[in-house]
């Protein structure tokens, strides 16, 4: 009943803001005793790909978004750079990923943002803009929003191909083996 919540699809945020936070303990409850048992939990992959939506969720909790006028843009960025970095150190688990050059990684983890963004800003559209008083402004905020999570796309994977590269290979690395995490 809160007014910072009026509008903004809480009960949608409430079921799919809680859906990343069970995939990754999931997926590695389904691998089985013996994997599990190989490959370290990945912690910091589970970390980078609840915090967008806790950041997001946060905002709404403090009202940040309807009193500070650029706070949504810097969430933009801001969300986007866990959410790539998630998916950038989820795909060191890809077979033979060690042996994929560091700028085809940049762009498939930039890919990946670039398109959950525009699912992301088409699912607001539907949600959120569609039937409300915002139609006559959204189309300037989304061309803002998408060049923002643009920008935190490309902060995240630049650190997913730097300083995030050997922590990614380290964490899809059974612990029996070693790689060399070129």
């Amino acid at each position: 009943d809160m007014s910072q919540f009026q509008g903004n699809g809480m009960t949608t945020r409430v079921w799919a803001f809680s859906l990343p936070a069970l995939i990754i303990p999931f997926v590695w409850l389904c691998l089985g005793r013996e994997r599990r048992a190989r490959w370290p939990y990945p912690d910091l992959t589970d970390i980078f790909l609840v915090l967008p939506f806790l950041l997001d969720t946060a905002g709404n909790s403090a009202n940040l978004y309807d009193s500070i006028t650029w706070f949504d843009d810097a969430m933009h960025m801001i969300t986007w750079i866990p959410w790539v970095i998630a998916f950038g150190l989820l795909l060191h688990y890809a077979p033979r990923a060690n042996e994929i050059p560091r700028w085809a990684f940049f762009g498939v983890v930039v890919g990946f943002g670039a398109v959950t963004h525009i699912i992301w800003e088409l699912l607001e559209y539907i949600i959120f803009i569609r039937f409300s008083d915002e139609l006559a402004t959204a189309y300037t905020d989304t061309l803002g929003d998408l060049t923002m999570s643009l920008g935190g796309t490309i902060i995240g994977a630049i650190l997913i191909v730097t300083v995030l590269w050997k922590l990614g290979v380290k964490q899809s690395t059974p612990i029996d083996q070693t790689s060399s995490g070129s």
